[in-house]
């Protein structure tokens, strides 16, 4: 049993210098999703939703097929970067956290992948 307080326990340890940047990463990759998100939206309101021949076309634009990927990796690498903070926040085992923390960005890499994937087979027509 320690007489220090909690703050004097803790003063002089330093940081673990690793915070700013993903927290930096977090806010740029929000700012990035804002008008790729925008940009989406507004798309998908001017496509006739039930015209698939009409959507695959407007995919097979190269700036929309571009855009899209965009979307995806920018989505991706967002989700990831906020479920590895609610992971590192939330579960108190440090076994358990690095299972966690493996397992949630191998599905988000997944994912990510299959989309992208889904959408170069879209913009090639070979659906």
């Amino acid at each position: 049993m320690s007489l220090r307080s909690p703050l004097g326990t803790v003063l002089g340890t330093g940081s673990a210098k690793d915070g700013t940047a993903h927290w930096w990463a977090q806010r740029v990759s929000a700012v990035a999703l804002v008008p790729l998100c925008l940009w989406f939206l507004w798309s998908l309101l001017s496509l006739p939703l039930r015209d698939r021949a009409r959507v695959g076309a407007w995919l097979a634009g190269p700036v929309n097929a571009l855009l899209m990927i965009l979307l995806v990796v920018a989505l991706a690498y967002h989700a990831s970067l906020g479920i590895s903070v609610v992971v590192e926040d939330y579960i108190p085992s440090k076994a358990s956290r690095v299972f966690w923390l493996l397992l949630l960005r191998f599905l988000l890499v997944l994912a990510g992948g299959a989309a992208m994937l889904a959408v170069l087979r879209v913009a090639l027509g070979r659906v």
